[in-house]
């Protein structure tokens, strides 16, 4: 007889990886609960999602976070809560929003996974330098150092970069459409850089709310066929398009200088970026005991390669 599938809910489920999480637990098989924020009652595009979701199969709770009674009373009805809230928000609010989701999981005490809002590179991992990307990585350590004094289960999901902000545009800035005559080649473009289809990162953590070998660990999704260089993924495109693009080498002291006069969101992305191109940050080490790579643990997912998630763009 086969075990009973948990009880999910997703926080952010409205948001672009958090839709995805609710799909793809509702397809795996899984009861799944989406919390339906006051915040979300005035935007027609996320009411109209919640209502797919909802014909779907999937129950909607109202609840807010910044009410600890309702996020404790949501909570209740679950066994995996999936923390989907933007970590692209630099502010303090995130961090902030992310002790209070532990604070409530923490009372309520019946959580049997706990799946932060990471989703990203690994923060144990990510030794910024710079400002403020930092600021953010610090502030992830902190709520998984909070996930682990409240001892809550827990899994994290290290999902490296999302494909659709990275691979179309082959790493550009300012653009998340591939570039027409010429690309900026970071560093000597042979950092290896490991891209995610955001459906495939949804499938992998469901996947593993419910397998014990994950608890309390760092899942790494690291496919081996979306490892690749710069160089290579530009290489992918010009063989896609049969046209040759124009490279610019741009060293490690230019990168940084990039900042200076920025907006903040571009001195984010180039202080976060710095050690994926100019490091190799995202494959520089050996995945160790107390962490897993997904695509060991589950040979089964069919994930797509880079290649065919830039078909999509010809």
């Amino acid at each position: 007889m086969a075990s009973e599938k948990s009880r999910v809910l997703v926080l952010g489920g409205t948001g672009y990886l958090g839709k995805r999480l609710v799909k793809a637990s509702l397809r795996q098989g899984h009861p799944t609960y989406v919390l339906q924020r006051p915040e979300n009652c005035m935007d027609i595009n996320k009411i109209q999602l919640l209502m797919r979701f909802k014909k779907g199969g999937a129950k909607i709770i109202e609840g807010s976070l910044s009410n600890h009674g309702s996020l404790v009373r949501a909570i209740n009805q679950v066994d995996v809560v999936i923390s989907a809230l933007s970590s692209s928000d630099t502010s303090a609010t995130a961090t902030q929003l992310q002790h209070k989701i532990v604070d409530a999981i923490k009372e309520a005490g019946n959580v049997k996974r706990f799946v932060p809002a990471e989703f990203c590179i690994d923060p144990a991992r990510m030794f910024h330098k710079h400002e403020p990307a930092k600021a953010l990585n610090d502030g992830m350590m902190a709520v998984r150092k909070a996930i682990q004094d409240a001892k809550i289960p827990y899994t994290a999901i290290a999902a490296n970069v999302f494909a659709g902000y990275y691979a179309p545009n082959l790493c550009q800035f300012g653009t998340l459409m591939p570039p027409k005559e010429k690309v900026n080649i970071f560093g000597d473009g042979n950092a290896k850089v490991i891209f995610l289809d955001e459906d495939d990162i949804a499938t992998y953590t469901i996947k593993t709310i419910d397998d014990p070998r994950t608890v309390n660990k760092t899942l790494h999704l690291m496919p081996p066929m979306n490892i690749l260089s710069q160089n290579e993924l530009v290489e992918i495109w010009e063989k896609l398009t049969g046209k040759k693009l124009n490279k610019s080498f741009i060293s490690a002291e230019e990168f940084l200088a990039m900042m200076k006069g920025a907006h903040f969101l571009t001195q984010f992305g180039i202080a976060h970026n710095y050690p994926l191109y100019y490091e190799g940050c995202l494959t520089n080490f050996e995945v160790k005991e107390g962490e897993e790579e997904a695509s060991k643990l589950y040979p089964d997912v069919k994930y797509t390669h880079v290649e065919e998630y830039l078909k999509r763009y010809l």
